[in-house]
């Protein structure tokens, strides 16, 4: 017989409800802006990205779970679904049912968090990856077309011929253009991402986000909302860095085209690589309190 997964905390109804009212409340502010600009149908291409590139919703983000182990005194059952059990003690995610039904999904991500973070941080890339989706393209062509470009097409190409492309993740080379792809030093494809991410990737850490939500409810949403976080402060250096120019959404340019420019991006990204590595381990340490110990 498996013994019981031994609990992380044991709240009291005042302490898990002030936990999941802070929590709500500090979602909301990322949530309504997002969902004003969502009902008049004007776009931020910064903002709005963590909303509409992942897959989780605005309402999935703002529910609150304990994580694994965390036993709620006083829990209405039906508040929090069909994957948790109530005992004497209280309300606890039913952490064997969840692991048996995603056993698949789980392994690889935890595989992958590991993996990345059992690398060095490569900090030679100066966002070159966000020049190679518009490479080659017009005004028109480019993704977020409705915001101008602030070189022209050909000055933008000749950037990433000149300083090369070295990106080692699959999920920003899948938006490359064509012509770009070549000239990766890299060829990356989902089945070798374990192999080649790596900590110092801008993408690689705003996807923290990603296996965050992806491993709920086995994390807390605390951490969810960390991750969120660190992304959405990524992805306005990514932008910030691109070849697009959003000084009029308060985003002056990384002019990483210029040395000066490479020397801010590589600080920046350097910041985050620390940031995103704190989150990853606890990623890990989250997970690992959900596998129940061995027999007694």
């Amino acid at each position: 017989m498996t013994a019981a997964l031994a609990p992380a905390a044991v709240l009291d109804a005042a302490d898990w409800q002030a936990r999941r009212r802070a929590h709500e409340e500090r979602v909301d502010a990322w949530l309504a802006p997002h969902l004003a600009r969502r009902r008049t149908g004007v776009k931020h291409p910064v903002e709005d990205f963590l909303f509409t590139y992942y897959s989780h919703r605005p309402a999935q983000l703002r529910r609150w779970h304990p994580g694994a182990g965390v036993v709620l005194r006083d829990a209405d059952p039906a508040g929090f679904g069909p994957d948790y059990t109530a005992g004497a003690a209280g309300l606890t995610l039913d952490t064997e049912r969840v692991r048996a039904r995603r056993a698949e999904s789980i392994d690889w991500i935890r595989t992958l968090l590991a993996a990345t973070a059992g690398r060095p941080a490569h900090l030679g890339c100066f966002g070159m990856h966000e020049w190679a989706m518009v490479y080659r393209q017009t005004q028109e062509q480019v993704r977020h077309n409705a915001w101008p470009l602030r070189l022209s097409p050909e000055a933008t190409a000749a950037v990433v011929e000149e300083r090369g492309v070295r990106c080692s993740h699959f999920d920003a080379f899948r938006f490359f253009t064509g012509p770009a792809r070549p000239l990766n030093v890299l060829q990356p494809t989902r089945e070798s991402q374990h192999s080649l991410e790596q900590p110092g990737c801008l993408h690689a850490n705003m996807d923290l986000y990603k296996w965050a939500y992806k491993l709920s409810p086995l994390v807390s949403s605390e951490l969810v909302a960390d991750c969120f976080a660190l992304a959405r402060e990524i992805r306005t250096l990514d932008m910030r860095a691109s070849p697009y120019d959003l000084a009029d959404l308060g985003h002056p340019p990384v002019r990483v085209e210029t040395p000066e420019g490479r020397a801010e991006y590589v600080a920046a990204q350097r910041g985050f690589a620390e940031r995103a590595a704190g989150l990853r381990a606890r990623l890990l340490v989250e997970l690992e309190r959900s596998v129940p110990a061995g027999p007694a």
